[in-house]
């Protein structure tokens, strides 16, 4: 049995069931469905020549090239999805691109071979269409702000487990959103996989409430945000967090200085210019002394002035100033949930 369904479907669908890509190994690795597994109807190779069979010699001469390639392996693609559902349930929700032949043929596979299987109408295209249309509707957000240093994270953190409902960008994107946010981190994901997974988290079936997020600029590193939830975000209410300088220096020593020096001033070496030549000199040679404090005192001067220019470009939104006196994330997210329960943000 075959069952068409559409792209706002899948959401809910897939925590019941198996979603199979059935595109090529790269396609798959450019960017799928979050929690998708690939089963490729043919190899990246087999998909080069098919593509080339097909504009020299018509469809059905692509479509004899395909079969031949298909035949040899049909067995295999059902044994690999009996050894992927083993134990689970018998449903697969089955996609490639537009939703044309390749997951067509993968689908009637499948459920000649037993299998329930649900077939995306406009396949992964028309999935990515919904989720840039969806980006940043309907769901009410909190803006967590702060000067770099601030532990915005790890409050983010506490406030998730206090119940709040939480989007961590900076993990989503794998980078921490500064010139040195890629040290300790794994590599980024493809922007196409970055705006998926943060459709995955946005869109989540059953959620309510508003959902609580770090103050970012558009870009995270290599990754940039989809351009109506940024532009969301910043008309969004949003909670400034002001900890102490004091604070914030003792987090980032301890977040960065374990790091290798070298890295820590190649990373510099990127803002040498705005930051001006002789802070950056001052900041190198503080951290061959392994003297931390004062290069990130220095650095710190840098990023509190972009901060400051950057929240003066989106000024005409709801604003809860919190002044704390500590740098614990816990206490912060304790802080910031009695002033929101005790001022009502719209």
């Amino acid at each position: 049995m075959i069952e068409p369904v559409k792209a706002n479907d899948i959401f809910s669908l897939k925590a019941a069931m198996m979603l199979v890509d059935v595109r090529s190994p790269a396609e798959f690795l450019q960017g799928h469905i979050p929690g998708a597994v690939n089963i490729p109807l043919f190899s990246d190779s087999e998909r080069a020549e098919v593509g080339t069979r097909y504009k020299q010699a018509g469809r059905d001469a692509a479509l004899l090239i395909g079969l031949d390639f298909v035949g040899v392996k049909m067995a295999g693609f059902v044994k690999k999805l009996h050894a992927l559902c083993r134990g689970n349930s018998r449903e697969v929700a089955v996609y490639c691109w537009r939703g044309g032949m390749r997951s067509a043929s993968m689908a009637w596979l499948f459920s000649t071979a037993g299998y329930r299987v649900s077939l995306l109408e406009g396949g992964y295209k028309a999935y990515r269409s919904y989720i840039r249309e969806a980006s940043g509707k309907s769901v009410p957000m909190i803006v967590l702000g702060g000067m770099t240093g601030s532990g915005k994270t790890e409050i983010l953190l506490e406030l998730k487990k206090s119940g709040e409902r939480v989007i961590d960008l900076e993990h989503l994107a794998s980078n921490k959103g500064s010139v040195f946010g890629y040290l300790g981190q794994p590599e980024q994901p493809t922007n196409e996989q970055f705006e998926n997974n943060l459709a995955d988290a946005w869109i989540l079936p059953g959620a309510s409430g508003p959902v609580w997020i770090e103050d970012e600029s558009r870009s995270i590193g290599a990754v940039s945000l989809p351009g109506p939830f940024f532009d969301k975000m910043k008309q969004q209410p949003m909670v400034l967090l002001h900890v102490p300088v004091e604070n914030r220096v003792e987090r980032l020593i301890k977040e960065y200085a374990g790091f290798d020096k070298s890295s820590l001033t190649d990373a510099l070496m990127k803002i040498a210019q705005p930051m001006g030549g002789q802070g950056v000199l001052e900041a190198v040679k503080s951290i061959e002394e392994n003297n931390f404090a004062p290069a990130i005192r220095l650095v710190l001067g840098y990023y509190d002035k972009m901060y400051l220019r950057a929240l003066a470009k989106f000024s005409n939104r709801e604003i809860i100033q919190i002044e704390s006196t500590t740098g614990d994330a816990a206490a912060n997210a304790a802080l910031i949930l009695k002033h929101i329960n005790g001022n009502a943000v719209t």
